[in-house]
């Protein structure tokens, strides 16, 4: 499912995330508030292993399995993120996974919002979209907010659970994409269920800034994209 992960600017970012931050390529939906762990890889995970379950061993401490820590290193320079396992460990261990096996490296931030967010995580600089595992469970009932600085995951405005490799950064607070579900008939509602942040930035604030300010274009499929691209060099867990 190509180029649908796209943010459709208006003048009100509620009603623009409301059909956007967007689908996936991901071969099932998954939509579906309960229980489900992450599916096995399309891009070869044997055995469905994941790398924040392997990284958890060899004798780090607590803080370093549950708060690792990745540095994107992009073509306008480095983005450090502390990730949060305790509040999102499925999605934690899921971008690990991309994270160790060089999924992002030398892929593109696709869509810029100044003041409001940046997406990347699943195009490569031809703007050709990545094969990706399956899609994940959405632990927005459980996450932290997105307020400034924070990552979440990308997912189909109409699918609670299908977000796959890409996520975006929050360049203000944004409330409206929180879990806002107060029953579960309300849990079975998309726009209702949020989106799962899993991290903030400690470190580079202002190359997400900058990312946020570049020169964008409509291109066909792809609202708000850079004039000039800005690459993920390479993302690398370095804690």
């Amino acid at each position: 499912m190509r180029n649908c992960w796209k943010l459709g600017v208006t003048s009100l970012l509620a009603v623009a995330f409301a059909g956007v931050v967007g689908c996936g390529s991901s071969s099932t939906d998954g939509d579906s508030s309960g229980d489900q762990t992450p599916a096995t890889a399309a891009i070869g995970d044997p055995g469905g292993s994941s790398a924040g379950g392997a990284a958890a061993q060899g004798g780090e401490s607590a803080q370093d399995t549950l708060h690792p820590i990745v540095a994107l290193d992009t073509s306008l320079g480095k983005i450090t993120v502390q990730l949060d396992a305790e509040k999102a460990p499925l999605t934690v261990d899921n971008f690990l996974y991309y994270v160790e096996h060089g999924f992002y490296d030398q892929t593109v931030f696709h869509q810029a919002v100044e003041d409001q967010v940046v997406l990347g995580g699943g195009y490569t600089a031809d703007l050709v979209e990545k094969n990706t595992r399956t899609s994940i469970r959405n632990e927005a009932y459980k996450s932290p907010k997105n307020t400034r600085g924070t990552i979440a995951m990308v997912r189909r405005s109409d699918s609670i659970d299908s977000a796959t490799s890409q996520f975006f950064f929050n360049l203000d607070d944004h409330p409206h994409l929180d879990h806002q579900a107060q029953s579960p008939e309300e849990a079975e509602k998309p726009e209702k269920y949020g989106y799962c942040v899993f991290g903030r930035v400690i470190e580079g604030m202002d190359v997400v800034e900058k990312i946020g300010r570049v020169q964008v274009e409509d291109a066909p499929d792809f609202p708000r994209k850079p004039v000039k691209t800005v690459l993920i060099n390479s993302a690398r867990r370095i804690r």
